[in-house]
C-alpha cells in the first residue's frame, strides 16, 4: 500500500501516528500546522525552553487551553497523552521517555540537544527525525549505528536540502546512471563576515532568528549539508569549502562535469553548490556510457549527453518533513543517514580569538565553517564544527586561521563530545581492520 493509503487506513482506524517535536521555532510550529492538515498522524507534544512558542501554535490550530497539559513530569505527561490532550514542556528529554509517542523530530539545530534527544529517543526504541543536520554530520554515523542495531529508525528529513538531494541520488543511482555531481542552489554569494548584527534588519523582515540567517549567509548551513550529502552517499568534496560556481540550471551539466570535458571538477562524484539561479531547487548531474541510454535521454528532451541534469525546484524544509515520519514508523526506513565520514566541517575564526574566550554559536562572530575532505580534517586535526561551540580558546587564533586541537579544547563534559570520541574509536578500528584484510588479501594472491 502506498503512504497515503497507510495513513488514511491510520485516520479510518482511529490510531493515527503520534509525534513528539523537539524545538518550536520556525520549522516547528510549521510542521505543527501542516500535520494538522494530514491524515493519520499527530503532532501530540511539544518541548521548547520558551513554552509560550508551542502554546501559540497549539492554539493557532484549534487547540484549546483545557486541551494542553504543561508539564516537565514524564507521568504525568503520559496521563495527558492518554486523555486525549496536547502536552508542552521544557524539558526535551521528557519526550524521549513517553510510550505514547512513536516518533520524535529534533527541530533545535543545537547540536548538543540533538545528539541528547537523538541518544535518549534510540535507548528508548523511538523513531528520531532529524530537521538538525548540525549534529548528524557531527555523531550521525554513531546514531544510526545504534538505532539499526535497537531495532529503531535514525534519520534525517525529507525537506531539508540532504534528504532531497539524496532520493535524487537513489532514483540516478538505482536506474544505473553514474552521479557525476549532486548539489543545492544557495540564493546568494557566502559572506563569510555575516554576524547576527548584520543580518537583524533583514532578519526581523522575515521573522527568523538573526544568528541563524547569519549561519546561511556565513555559510555554515550549505557546508553542513553538503557534508551529510557526501557522508550518505559516499561522494565527496572536490575542494575545501566547494567551488560555489555562479551556474544557472540550464548549464549545470556543462560546468559541475570533470574538467577533463571541460567543467571544473577535479573528481567524478562529488557535492557541490551554486550561486546561480538554482535555489531553492536541488540537482544531479548524471551520465550513462550505453549509447541506446543517451538516444533515449536524446528522444526524452534531456540533451545530446553525454552529461544531463535531474532538477528538481524546490525543497520545502519542515513542509515534507511528516512524509519522513511516515516512512519511519511505517516502513521502518529512512530517508537518509551517514554510515561513513567522508566530509567534516571545520570552523574557521571570523574575528581573532583570544586565549581564555568561550567559541560562540553557529552564526555568531566567532566562527564560520568550511567542509573539507575528512582525510584532509583528520591529518590538520581539525576540531569538528559539532565540538567547537563552548569550547575553551587555548592558544590565539588568527582571523581566518582553523580551529584545531592545538588552539581549542572542547567541552568534554557534553554528551556529543561523548558520542564523537566513540564514534571516532569505532571507526578508526574499522579502518584499522580494513588495512589489516587488503593486507592479508594481497599476502594470499602473491604469496
Amino acid at each position: 500500500m502506498e503512504l497515503l493509503g497507510h495513513l488514511q487506513r491510520l485516520e479510518a482506524e482511529g490510531n493515527p501516528i503520534q509525534v513528539g517535536l523537539v524545538g518550536c521555532g520556525q520549522m516547528g510550529s510549521g510542521m505543527v500546522h501542516v500535520v494538522h492538515k494530514m491524515a493519520g498522524m499527530n503532532i501530540t507534544a511539544i518541548a521548547d525552553v520558551d513554552i509560550s512558542r508551542p502554546i501559540a501554535t497549539f492554539k493557532e490550530i484549534g487547540i484549546p487551553d483545557s486541551g494542553i497539559c504543561i508539564t516537565n513530569r514524564p507521568g504525568e505527561a503520559e496521563d495527558a497523552l492518554r486523555d486525549g490532550k496536547r502536552v508542552i514542556t521544557e524539558d526535551a528529554l521528557v519526550l524521549t521517555q513517553l510510550e505514547s509517542l512513536d516518533a520524535l523530530v529534533e527541530a533545535t539545530g543545537i547540536t548538543e540537544v540533538g545528539a541528547q534527544v537523538a541518544w535518549n529517543s534510540i535507548l528508548n526504541r523511538k523513531h528520531v527525525i532529524m530537521l538538525n543536520v548540525e549534529t548528524d554530520v557531527t555523531v550521525g554515523v554513531i546514531l544510526h549505528r545504534m538505532a539499526e542495531k535497537i531495532g529503531c529508525v535514525y534519520t534525517a528529513a525529507m525537506g531539508d536540502e540532504p534528504g532531497v538531494c539524496k532520493t535524487l541520488y537513489d532514483f540516478a543511482t538505482s536506474l544505473g546512471f553514474e552521479v557525476v555531481c549532486l548539489g543545492k542552489g544557495k540564493n546568494n554569494p557566502i559572506n563569510y563576515e555575516a554576524t547576527p548584527e548584520s543580518c537583524r534588519e533583514e532578519a526581523q523582515r522575515k521573522n527568523m532568528n538573526p544568528k541563524m540567517l547569519a549561519a546561511f549567509q556565513d555559510g555554515t548551513k550549505t557546508m553542513v549539508e553538503l557534508a551529510a550529502m557526501a557522508n550518505a552517499t559516499g561522494l565527496v568534496i572536490d575542494v575545501p569549502g566547494c567551488h560555489g560556481a555562479k551556474v544557472d540550471v540550464p548549464d549545470l551539466h556543462k560546468v559541475l562535469i570533470p574538467k577533463e570535458d571541460g567543467g571544473i571538477l577535479n573528481h567524478r562524484g562529488c557535492v557541490e553548490y551554486s550561486v546561480g539561479k538554482v535555489a531553492p531547487g536541488v540537482f544531479a548531474i548524471v551520465t550513462s556510457d550505453d549509447p541506446r541510454i543517451r538516444a533515449d535521454m536524446r528522444f526524452y528532451a534531456m540533451g545530446d549527453g553525454p552529461y544531463y541534469t535531474l532538477y528538481r525546484p524546490y525543497h520545502l524544509c519542515a513542509i515534507e518533513t511528516p512524509l519522513s515520519v511516515a516512512e519511519a514508523v511505517i516502513y521502518g526506513e529512512a530517508v537518509l543517514f551517514s554510515d561513513r565520514l567522508v566530509a567534516e566541517v571545520v570552523p574557521i575564526a571570523k574575528r581573532p580569538l583570544k586565549a581564555g574566550e568561550t567559541v560562540g554559536d553557529l552564526g555568531s562572530p566567532d566562527i564560520y565553517n568550511l567542509v573539507y575532505p575528512y582525510a584532509e580534517a583528520h591529518a590538520r586535526k581539525a576540531i569538528p564544527m559539532g565540538l567547537a561551540v563552548g569550547g575553551k580558546v587555548i592558544k590565539d587564533i588568527a582571523k581566518g586561521e582553523m580551529l584545531t586541537e592545538e588552539n581549542v579544547a572542547p567541552d568534554t563534559t557534553k554528551l556529543v563530545y561523548q558520542l564523537r570520541q566513540l564514534q571516532d574509536a569505532m571507526l578508526a578500528k574499522e579502518q584499522s581492520q580494513g588495512t589489516q584484510h587488503e593486507i592479508i588479501a594481497r599476502e594470499c594472491v602473491y604469496g
